[in-house]
């Protein structure tokens, strides 16, 4: 599964995107066929610890919109594949 990070989420993981090989459960990922509420536990915990000054990442995501696969995702619930991206959006700010 690839996920991307954009903005404030990119900051906040401290990398633009990555493969998660595997869909283990709380190893790299999370089980086949999960929720994306459950990848976003997942990454949120995997990545806890943010650059100083920047909001971790659990409370980027909390005000992010996502992207699977290129549709927009406003159901948490949605079942996962391990072949699925997963964008992350925080809100952007500018004009």
């Amino acid at each position: 599964m690839q996920i991307r990070y954009f903005g404030a989420a990119k900051a906040a993981a401290g990398v633009e995107e990555e493969i998660l090989a595997g869909l283990e459960p709380g190893v790299d990922g999370v089980a086949e066929g999960a929720p994306l509420s459950d990848l976003l536990d997942f990454l949120a915990t995997r990545h806890d610890s943010a650059p100083g000054g920047t909001p971790p990442l659990k409370s980027v995501i909390s005000r992010s919109t996502f992207l699977v696969n290129g549709f927009a995702a406003r159901d948490r619930s949605l079942p996962l594949a391990a072949s699925d991206t997963v964008d992350i959006l925080p809100p952007f700010a500018g004009g």
